[in-house]
């Protein structure tokens, strides 16, 4: 047991990365051996080979995208970050709106007020910092945003009254194209 234990705390030291000792590259070829004796010890452990087995195994399955936050700066290493921004901006919606659930709006333009609720988190903006944006690439965001507007204003025309909505498709179609 304790070996198990101490082979998975040098696992998660290596993982830890707190000497900063190299990007990605050496921390997969330093983790790569780190698994790579768990892997030899695992049939020498007796009743813990099976548990270093499924534990090698698994970290072979996460290969692939284990190695990207020493890589690329601020990535965080879990997605806990990430969840706890999604759960503080419907909590902090919930708690503007007085709803009991977040709103559709969130949906519509989420991308936009997440990212707007980020930014003002990290400084304070000015009318000037404002005012020094990219025209084009707001537009574009603009035009993405009004598109999910304009969808979902059609879906929610045909629950309103569907009988209605299937009369005015009828007679689109039924209209002749040609005049006579």
């Amino acid at each position: 047991m304790q070996l198990g234990f101490a082979l998975v705390r040098q696992a998660a030291a290596i993982l830890k990365n707190e000497a900063q000792r190299g990007g990605g590259h050496a921390v997969r070829k330093k983790y790569r051996m780190h698994v790579q004796r768990m892997g030899r010890k695992a049939a020498q452990s007796g009743a813990l080979a099976r548990a270093m087995a499924h534990f090698v195994k698994v970290t072979e399955s996460y290969w692939p995208g284990l190695f990207h936050c020493y890589d690329v700066p601020d990535l965080p290493r879990t997605n806990n970050g990430l969840e706890q921004l999604f759960g503080s901006t419907r909590h902090h919606e919930r708690r503007c709106t007085g709803r009991k659930v977040a709103s559709p709006s969130l949906v519509l333009r989420g991308s936009v007020r997440i990212m707007a609720g980020l930014g003002t988190r990290q400084q304070v903006y000015n009318a000037q910092d404002l005012s020094e944006i990219d025209l084009e690439a707001w537009r574009e965001v603009r035009a993405e945003l009004e598109q999910r507007r304009q969808s979902r204003t059609l879906r929610r025309r045909f629950r309103r009254d569907p009988t209605a909505y299937l009369h005015q498709l009828e007679e689109r179609l039924l209209k002749p194209t040609l005049p006579t």
